[in-house]
C-alpha cells in the first residue's frame, strides 16, 4: 500500500457520521459520497455487490456495475437469460453494497426490482465500445459452454453477422432498476466504534437512525 493511500485512510479512520451532517434525502448524501469516492481516484467506484434469492429463497451474490441513479432507483444492465435476472423475475428483490475500503465506507441498500425501459436499455448499448456490444450477443451469460475456443468461435460469428460495426440490443439484453425501500450508510471508526445511519421511508419523508456497530 503506497503512503498516500495509507494517509487516506488514516483521515478517513478519524472521520464522523453524523445526524445532523448528512441531507435528509439518501439519494443526495449517496451521490456525495460516491462523488467522493470518484474523486479519491480508486478502482470500479460504482462496483456494486448484487444480491438476489432464488424463488426457494436460496441466495447468490455477484459484482455489477452501477449505470445510473436518481430518485426512481439505481440502474444495471444485464443478459435477461442469465441467472440472476432469472432471479429477479421470480423474486424481484434484492440487494446492493457499495464498499469504498479506501475511504473505510459502505452503503447498503435494499429493495425490489423492476425492469428498465427498452429505450433506456438501448440509449446505454449504444454507449458501450464495439466489442462489449459484440460480447453481449455472443455470450449467453452463466450458460455451461464446452471451453473457451466456444466462445471465440461465438464472438466471431457475431462480427460476420454484424459487419458494419452497427450492433443493435439484443432482445435478451438490457437493464433493472432497484427501488430503494431502505438505505444504510456505514463509515468505519476507530476501535470498530463505527458509525451506521439507516435510512426508512416513512410518511412521504425518510426517517434516519442510529444503529450500533
Amino acid at each position: 500500500m503506497n503512503d498516500s493511500l495509507i494517509q487516506l485512510r488514516r483521515e478517513y479512520s478519524r472521520r464522523s457520521l453524523n445526524e445532523q451532517d448528512v441531507d435528509p434525502n439518501p439519494f443526495v448524501q449517496f451521490g456525495h459520497w460516491l462523488d467522493e469516492a470518484i474523486r479519491s481516484e480508486m478502482i470500479e467506484p460504482n462496483a456494486m455487490i448484487l444480491a438476489t434469492a432464488s424463488a426457494d429463497a436460496l441466495p447468490s451474490a455477484r459484482v455489477v456495475l452501477l449505470k445510473g441513479f436518481d430518485e426512481r432507483g439505481f440502474l444495471f444492465f444485464t443478459n435477461y437469460e442469465s441467472r440472476k435476472a432469472e432471479e429477479l423475475r421470480k423474486n424481484p428483490q434484492a440487494a446492493l453494497l457499495f464498499y469504498w475500503g479506501e475511504l473505510g465506507r459502505q452503503v447498503r441498500i435494499e429493495g425490489t426490482v423492476e425492469v428498465a425501459s427498452r429505450e433506456e436499455s438501448r440509449e446505454y448499448f449504444r454507449t458501450r465500445p464495439m466489442e462489449s456490444r459484440i460480447g453481449a450477443w455472443a455470450s449467453k451469460q452463466s450458460s455451461v459452454i464446452p471451453g473457451r475456443a466456444f466462445l471465440e468461435e461465438q464472438v466471431n460469428r457475431v462480427k460476420q453477422q454484424f459487419p458494419d460495426d452497427e450492433v443493435p440490443l439484443p432482445p435478451f439484453w438490457g437493464g433493472f432498476r432497484l427501488k430503494p425501500a431502505a438505505f444504510e450508510f456505514w463509515q468505519g471508526r476507530e476501535n470498530r466504534l463505527h458509525d451506521r445511519l439507516r435510512y426508512s421511508p416513512k410518511g412521504g419523508l425518510w426517517v434516519i437512525e442510529r444503529l450500533s456497530p
